[in-house]
């Protein structure tokens, strides 16, 4: 099952890339494997509506990321949690101590602080974590850590906790998402006994020493929760309980978040975590390789290194996926040919079709009579604007490529902005008639050339 997981987490990777970040945290980041039987795999969802969502709008996209990883010939089952329980318990009907011991602790035991890598790009983060560990409530609170996607924010904070729950086993933890609180409030003004419901409700966030929050951006919007979160915030703050929030952006860039909330936010320390460099990508594999004794070589990791640059889940994904194929065909250590078989191509700019960056960038140039300088320059008027998001929407939609890749394609950009322009070309292309025939005609040029 471990293999299994690992594998998944590589699917994970793929859908990271091919969705919005929001649709990546609603629907598919809290899926988990539930078992892998007569090819078929068996994944449960957090509600049934969760489900009906995938199901209806997203199924494609995770069966075809699911066959690229492993095989075609896969089946998917999903199951909301009421199916879930009825098929392990018909399936796996019992349980051991330790499953029921896991399920109590929220945090991973490899996120520890002995086995993060420290480089420029995080050190401060690392440091100011490690010192609210040692001494919560007394040291940077509250401590916000923000930055993209798979750049170490989860471990960070699974790092505190583990080690709080080391060296002050008596200290109570809690440790949530946004989506979780959300929940969790929600479902305490809906009952029946809503006056008791709520009341357990604050109990249980405002009677711990320790609040942990992940993904706070997702608070935006909610007017009632945001509400909430302020008064939950300032009771325990009050108190000297220590608050640790995780985020994607700084307070500052998250849209409507009521100003009380983020002048709460920015009253502690607020930490930063960039793209890591080619050393520190290295470094993380070598850690990678001790921890789960893979066997690869040099030239061979800084392959990986030098192919994924910008998110750390991805490359840890790749070297597993890399070392599990390797094994696979009998060899004890991975080696470049390995590398290269796995990747097949993903960040060599190509698809299916043949087409690469160049020729997608031409196709729109030409459809749009504009030259490749402005397409990738700084120009900001409507008529370079809405081409040079569509040709960013098609290099993202027809070629695997990192969104920092992406961004240094364009002269540079932020990630961000090139997943905002994915994203909001994705969004006119289900709504936009117009936008749908650009796309449409653009792809015809490339695939009659």
């Amino acid at each position: 099952m471990q293999e299994i997981n690992k594998l998944w987490n590589i699917v994970l990777e793929k859908l990271e890339l091919s969705v919005s970040n929001v649709s990546f945290v609603m629907w598919f980041k809290p899926l988990k494997v539930v078992d892998m039987a007569n090819d078929t795999l068996v994944l449960s969802t957090k509600s049934t509506f969760a489900k009906n969502q995938i199901l209806k709008n997203y199924f494609d996209k995770l069966k075809s990321a699911t066959g690229d990883v492993f095989g075609e010939n896969i089946d998917i089952e999903i199951l909301d949690p009421q199916e879930e329980a009825q098929y392990i318990a018909k399936n796996k009907p019992t349980k051991t101590a330790l499953d029921v011991e896991a399920n109590k602790n929220p945090f991973n035991p490899k996120y520890t602080f002995n086995n993060y890598v420290v480089g420029k790009c995080n050190q401060t983060a690392y440091a100011a974590a490690r010192a609210v560990a040692e001494n919560p409530g007394k040291n940077f609170n509250p401590l916000f850590i923000y930055g993209g996607v798979g750049l170490g924010k989860t471990h960070l904070l699974h790092a505190i906790g583990n080690y709080i729950r080391s060296a002050s086993p008596n200290l109570k933890i809690k440790y949530v998402t946004c989506e979780q609180f959300t929940n969790d409030y929600i479902e305490s003004l809906g009952s029946t006994s809503k006056a008791k419901t709520y009341s357990e409700f604050r109990d249980k966030y405002r009677s711990c020493d320790v609040l942990m929050v992940d993904d706070i951006q997702f608070i935006s919007k909610k007017t009632s929760t945001q509400e909430e979160f302020f008064n939950t915030f300032n009771d325990l703050h009050q108190y000297g309980k220590q608050i640790i929030i995780s985020s994607d952006r700084p307070p500052k860039e998250i849209e409507t978040l009521e100003e009380r909330l983020r002048s709460r936010f920015t009253m502690g320390l607020i930490q930063d975590l960039q793209s890591p460099d080619f050393e520190t990508r290295v470094a993380i594999l070598r850690k990678k390789c001790q921890i789960e004794k893979y066997s690869i070589t040099d030239k061979a990791l800084s392959y990986i290194a030098d192919k994924i640059d910008s998110n750390v889940r991805e490359l840890e994904g790749m070297l597993s996926k890399v070392c599990f194929l390797s094994n696979l065909v009998g060899k004890t250590t991975a080696d470049l040919a390995d590398v290269k078989e796995a990747f097949n191509d993903k960040y060599e700019e190509r698809n299916e079709g043949g087409a690469n960056t160049e020729q997608i960038i031409s196709a729109v140039c030409e459809y749009f009579d504009i030259s490749r300088s402005d397409i990738v320059g700084k120009k900001k008027s409507k008529e370079i604007v809405e081409p040079r998001m569509i040709a960013i929407y098609m290099i993202s939609e027809m070629l695997e490529l990192p969104l920092v890749t992406i961004g240094k394609i364009f002269g540079g950009r932020d990630h961000t902005t090139i997943m905002h322009a994915r994203d909001k070309i994705t969004d006119e292309i289900k709504h936009n008639r117009k936008t749908q025939t650009f796309v449409s005609e653009i792809k015809k040029m490339l695939t009659s050339g």
